[in-house]
């Protein structure tokens, strides 16, 4: 019933990734008008090859096995990225040991400033298990492109020559231990929200 219930509402957004609060709305083409829940399972998630927070490379195939959970962000992000995540962490921490089943991912969408060294700092603020990837230009938008998470730089009369903030989707993808999407959760749902969610998919 939970998967249903949660593919019913993705159904709902098949016109466009669901934006973080605060941030501008993006509308890419339909991907059906009516689209079964098996084949919006197919359209989120994708091969990738990163480099994490420790300098090591590493792909989707190296969290086979384990769960992940994926959330797109950047680290000078200073709306939804620093609500999101303490959730996150907190939810982890509430199913205990089911946690040990999952990788969580924070894959950023400003590689240009999000370094290796610059997100360890950064996932160690939120949980030790949080693991942070970044890559290049054209690793980050192939992997943003397979989530359908959107992503622009944005200039605005208060930022300084040289700084932007960026535009990006905030929701967060359960994937399989087969690294097949399972569920969209939703960034406002709240920590118990999450955990019992994940209980559900875990246990």
């Amino acid at each position: 019933m939970l998967r249903r219930e949660v593919l019913a509402a993705l159904a709902a957004f098949v016109a466009g990734r669901a934006t973080a609060q605060g941030h501008s709305g993006h509308q890419p083409a339909p991907i059906a008008a009516n689209p079964s829940p098996d084949r919006l399972a197919t359209q989120f998630g994708g091969a990738f090859t990163l480099t994490d927070h420790s300098g090591k490379r590493v792909g989707d195939t190296d969290f086979l096995g384990r769960f992940m959970l994926v959330y797109f962000g950047f680290t000078r992000c200073t709306d939804t990225c620093p609500v999101d995540l303490p959730i996150i962490a907190q939810a982890f921490d509430a199913i205990g040991p089911l946690a040990e089943k999952v990788a969580p991912l924070f894959i950023t969408v400003d590689p240009a400033h999000d370094t290796p060294g610059v997100i360890a700092a950064y996932v160690a603020a939120f949980h030790p298990r949080l693991i942070g990837l970044t890559g290049s230009e054209e690793e980050i938008a192939a992997v943003a492109k397979a989530y359908k998470v959107h992503r622009r730089k944005l200039t605005q009369a208060h930022h300084a020559s040289g700084d932007y903030a960026v535009d990006h989707g905030s929701l967060t993808d359960l994937m399989g231990r087969d690294g097949r999407f399972l569920t969209l959760l939703p960034h406002n749902s709240g920590a118990e929200r999450l955990a019992g969610i994940l209980r559900k998919y875990l246990a």
